[in-house]
C-alpha cells in the first residue's frame, strides 16, 4: 500500500480530473485552429460569385450580379480577375443610378458596367501595376496607374485591398464603381 490516506487519495483524483479536464480544453482548442486553417485554405476553393457573397460589403455587388444574370459567367471556369466595389462603392453613385440600372430594361446596361470590372485571365497585384490598359470582358480598356507608394488605382478606384483569391480568378477590391464609356 502506498500509504494515502482518503484526503490524500480525494486530493490526487481531483488533480488527475483537473488535468484530464485541461487537456481537453486545449485538445478542443487545437482541432479549432486545425478547422479555422481548413476554413481559410476552403475560401480560395470558392468561386468568385461565392467568396463575394461570403463578404458583407459586397452584397450590392452579388445583387447585380444576379439581376444581370451573370452568375454562371463569373462562377465559370475562368480564370477572371474581378476589380469588386464594395457596398459604400456603389452607393457613391449618384442618387438613382444604381436602382436606373436595376430595372430589367436596363440588363444590357448592367451587364455592360459588371463586365467592365472583369479582366479576363487571374491577373495578380504585382502583374495588375505593370499593365497600363488592359481589356476588360465588356470590351473596353481600364487606365491603372502605380503612385510612388506603390499605391493602385483603376480608372481613378483605389484599389484597397488586392489579391483575394478564388477557385477561378482573383479578386481586387475597388472604392468606386467604374463606369465605361457607352458605346455608339
Amino acid at each position: 500500500m502506498l500509504g494515502y490516506n482518503h484526503n490524500e487519495a480525494a486530493a490526487m483524483n481531483h488533480i488527475l480530473r483537473t488535468l484530464n479536464r485541461s487537456l481537453v480544453v486545449i485538445a478542443l482548442f487545437f482541432s479549432g485552429l486545425a478547422l479555422a486553417s481548413h476554413h481559410e485554405q476552403s475560401e480560395a476553393e470558392k468561386n468568385l460569385v461565392q467568396v463575394a457573397a461570403n463578404n458583407n460589403d459586397f452584397q450590392t455587388l452579388v445583387m447585380a450580379i444576379k439581376a444581370a444574370d451573370l452568375i454562371g459567367t463569373l462562377e465559370g471556369k475562368g480564370p477572371f480577375t474581378l476589380l469588386a466595389p464594395t457596398d459604400d462603392a456603389f452607393a457613391k453613385l449618384p442618387e438613382g443610378t444604381l436602382a436606373e440600372l436595376l430595372k430589367p430594361e436596363n440588363k444590357e446596361k448592367l451587364q455592360a458596367v459588371l463586365t467592365y470590372h472583369v479582366l479576363p485571365g487571374a491577373i495578380s497585384s504585382e502583374d495588375v501595376a505593370k499593365l497600363k490598359l488592359p481589356e476588360t470582358v465588356q470590351g473596353g480598356t481600364v487606365a491603372i496607374e502605380t503612385d510612388d507608394d506603390g499605391k493602385v488605382t483603376i480608372n481613378g478606384a483605389s484599389v484597397i485591398l488586392a489579391d483575394v483569391p478564388a477557385s477561378n480568378g482573383v479578386i481586387h477590391i475597388i472604392d468606386t464603381v467604374l463606369i465605361p464609356e457607352e458605346k455608339e
